[in-house]
């Protein structure tokens, strides 16, 4: 979230966390006396945008589950502190750990010991899809279609992205695989806002972007955006295509979830698994979830859940290690 109404969203969500946590500590300390207090760990700090999705989920969390939730936060190694944290944690259940894109790709370069069979998924909490886009204006390509045949034909392009072994990074790299072409110039920004305001002058020619980092460009038909590499397609851009209706089997997102440890009883987590559900069904963790340019489909229990970090994981390694950054 870059733009400036981005950043106001952040902060009432921000000041919302805050104000509404105070109370449902209040709210559930009578119910929760007996209980210890689950650790949710995230690898982000305060304020940071894993931290205010562990904390939207934690509100009505801490209800469903009749027990009380603290934020552990540990900084670090691109997620590696965090895991190493997690597994240190007895596997009793009251141990959750709210795992990124970034920790699947910190697994993939082998900078932790924890393995997905070391792992237990819950839920997810947000996904949000990555789509190629381009100038609306500057660019040759005014379909996905063509964009598609433009890269194949041997188009030489400039993709952007948000700095270099991240998400956006993998992106190009298994789109071109996937196309069947070399991998496109690839020049890193800060992060999506820079990225975007960069496409718009014409600095790259394809912007690695999710909605939500572009949404006021989008908005105002500065940027377009032509393919969605998810299962669906989205609303707010219904011009744009999915990477799989053109034939072309790629889904990536920037996602977060939560997971916990292998050894949990079934039983737990099953109850783990049904109080957030119930949690993120809620209509503050719904408005948090609009209010970041996502939608209702983010939530998705743990069969699903499980499956997408396995395929994270899985695909990550050989592409970093083909990339020579493994």
């Amino acid at each position: 979230m870059h733009s400036i109404q981005a950043r106001k969203r952040f902060a009432i969500i921000t000041a919302l966390t805050a104000g509404l946590g105070l109370l449902a500590l209040t709210s559930v300390a009578s119910k929760a006396d007996n209980k210890p207090a689950i650790e949710v760990i995230t690898h982000a700090g305060a304020g940071g945008g894993t931290d205010v999705n562990s904390r939207m989920m934690m509100l009505r969390g801490r209800r469903t589950l009749k027990q009380d939730m603290v934020v552990v936060n540990k900084r670090g190694g691109g997620g590696a502190a965090a895991m190493n944290y997690f597994m240190s944690r007895p596997a009793d259940g009251n141990t959750i750990m709210t795992f990124t894109v970034g920790h699947a790709i910190t697994m993939a370069k082998g900078k932790t010991k924890l393995k997905v069979e070391d792992m237990a998924p819950i839920a997810r909490g947000t996904n949000d899809p990555q789509i190629l886009m381009v100038s609306c204006k500057a660019s040759p390509y005014k379909t996905p279609e063509d964009f598609v045949a433009g890269m194949k034909k041997g188009d030489k392009l400039k993709f952007g992205g948000t700095q270099t072994g991240t998400i956006d990074h993998i992106t190009v790299y298994l789109w071109a695989k996937r196309l069947g072409v070399s991998m496109p110039t690839y020049i890193p920004f800060k992060g999506g806002g820079e990225l975007a305001t960069q496409l718009v002058a014409g600095t790259v020619d394809v912007g690695t972007l999710n909605l939500s980092e572009a949404a006021a460009p989008v908005e105002a038909g500065d940027i377009c955006p032509l393919v969605i590499l998810a299962h669906a397609g989205m609303a707010p851009i219904p011009k744009a295509k999915t990477a799989k209706s053109m034939g072309i089997d790629l889904v990536l997102s920037t996602t977060r979830g939560f997971v916990t440890h292998a050894g949990v009883d079934s039983a737990r987590r099953a109850q783990l698994e049904k109080g957030m559900a119930k949690a993120m069904k809620h209509s503050m963790y719904q408005a948090y979830l609009k209010n970041s340019g996502l939608d209702t489909t983010s939530p998705q229990p743990s069969g699903p859940w499980g499956k997408q970090i396995r395929s994270m994981v899985g695909e990550f390694g050989p592409a970093l290690e083909e990339m020579g950054l493994k």
